[in-house]
């Protein structure tokens, strides 16, 4: 798989329900043989958590940028990480509530320096893609 989008986070943004540089944005670092994605349905956070897949998130993404429809922020560090090896990166808009949280894209590691990763105790640095995509393109 790719770095992606859902189609209702698109969707979202297009509704004008999801802010790029107005909203709190999360990322979850997330066992892919704990969630399977299914980009064309899935539409909230709920939707990832039912099956325990998050290992950990990290919220309030900094440094948010858009250009020419495509959004960059802040490299992450999720720190002091247990759990299950992750192999995704699933991006959402954050109001805390994981039944409203709108999927925005899914990332593995094309593009991102840190994916697959194996906690043990310390914490993961996660580095974007410096390139002409950055996080993900609209």
């Amino acid at each position: 798989m790719a770095n992606v989008l859902y189609d209702l986070g698109r969707e979202s943004f297009l509704k004008g329900e999801i802010s790029w540089s107005g909203d709190a944005i999360a990322i979850a670092l997330v066992d892919s043989a704990l969630y399977t994605p299914n980009l064309a349905t899935d539409q909230f956070l709920s939707d990832v958590v039912a099956g325990g897949a998050v290992i950990a998130s990290f919220s309030g993404m900094t440094s948010k940028t858009t250009a020419t429809g495509v959004a960059d922020a802040a490299d992450v560090t999720f720190p002091s990480v247990t759990g299950a090896v992750s192999e995704y990166l699933v991006v959402y808009q954050d109001t805390t509530v994981a039944g409203t949280s709108r999927l925005i894209g899914l990332l593995d590691s094309a593009g991102v320096t840190g994916l697959p990763v194996t906690p043990n105790g310390g914490d993961i640095q996660i580095t974007f893609d410096s390139g002409a995509n950055k996080i993900f393109k609209l």
